[in-house]
């Protein structure tokens, strides 16, 4: 793996399934049994129905007092796109460390593609559970009800649960992560960008997040868009979002105090990407993405100083039984 280091000194959508609503009981949450669920997921244990329901109840209890922007307090580990690769989100633990030892900020996208989807999205949301305060997750495009169906999350709940209860449970967590991030109030962390409906921080938070990701709109934006090298705001070819430029991103970060942007949302092929003078990075962290790209991951770490460096990293040589007669038209 490789590091690189400086200072911070300054869609398409499928058809959606109507489904109905879960109920709401009340969680207890206990460390032990948690402990022994992260361990037995590290060797592809799977939770049982029940234990996901447990865990998901309590996930949501946990992200229902975070705000839709959260700040996360430095030193962290700023993480991109996962994608269901769940060999190189272990990897990725071993490269930067493991909960409660690094903080960890998440930037979405845990699920769709690779084929462990259920497998990300139970150690994410365990982590998050079991060390609420050390883990920020946020949500992607995929972290939805309408692209799960299309992408392979759906499906391989159907598959590893034999009904969509699971998959039920999951997106109800998802409907409540908050839609971005700051580091110290100091680098801006959403999934993909920005939005002409958000100029300051505090219209961010006024946002009701708690829905499907809409098809337009501010919320729709922070998970869609994307930087482009053209100026201004753009129609974005995903169909969901915009594109925006250098000005846009000067504009919004000497607004609201951030040095840069830190996003996930695009295939990068050195596992980082600058783009706008510095005023914007691209983070992605699936290697060799759907097992067939040959691109590098890369996780950014900032200090407690504020010095950021990233390490970058191929995919991990062990990447399990994949059952590649399954493999659906969507790794095509």
């Amino acid at each position: 793996r490789r590091e690189v280091g400086a200072r911070a000194t300054e869609g398409r959508r499928g058809r959606f399934r109507a489904v109905p609503a879960m109920a709401q009981p009340e969680f207890k949450r206990s460390n032990p049994d948690l402990d022994a669920q992260i361990e037995r997921l590290k060797k592809r244990e799977n939770l049982t129905e029940n234990e996901a329901l447990q865990l998901c109840g309590l996930a949501k209890q946990i992200l229902a007092e975070e705000q839709n922007m959260h700040t996360v307090a430095a030193p962290v580990t700023v993480v991109g796109d996962i994608h269901g690769q769940f060999y190189d989100l272990l990897e990725l633990f071993r490269i930067a460390g493991e909960c409660p030892h690094a903080n960890f900020l998440f930037l979405g996208d845990y699920v769709d593609r690779g084929f462990y989807s259920v497998e990300c999205a139970q150690l994410c949301i365990l982590l998050k559970v079991r060390y609420p305060s050390r883990v920020c997750l946020l949500r992607g495009n995929h972290e939805s009800r309408q692209i799960t169906q299309v992408y392979g999350f759906y499906d391989e709940c159907l598959r590893k649960y034999g009904s969509a209860a699971v998959w039920l449970m999951f997106v109800e967590v998802f409907d409540h992560l908050p839609l971005a991030a700051s580091v110290d109030g100091k680098i801006f962390c959403p999934h993909a960008g920005l939005s002409p409906s958000l100029d300051f921080i505090d219209q961010i938070q006024a946002l009701d997040r708690t829905q499907e990701v809409p098809h337009e709109g501010p919320v729709c934006d922070l998970v869609w868009s994307d930087p482009d090298d053209r100026m201004g705001w753009g129609i974005s070819p995903r169909g969901a979002g915009y594109t925006f430029g250098a000005d846009i991103s000067q504009q919004f970060n000497e607004r609201n105090g951030f040095n840069f942007i830190v996003r996930a949302h695009q295939l990068v092929m050195e596992g980082f990407q600058w783009a706008h003078e510095k005023q914007c990075v691209t983070v992605f962290s699936a290697p060799n993405y759907c097992y067939r790209c040959g691109n590098q991951a890369a996780i950014m770490m900032v200090d407690e100083y504020m010095n950021y460096s990233f390490i970058q990293y191929q995919a991990c040589p062990d990447q399990g039984q994949k059952d590649k007669a399954r493999m659906p038209d969507y790794f095509l």
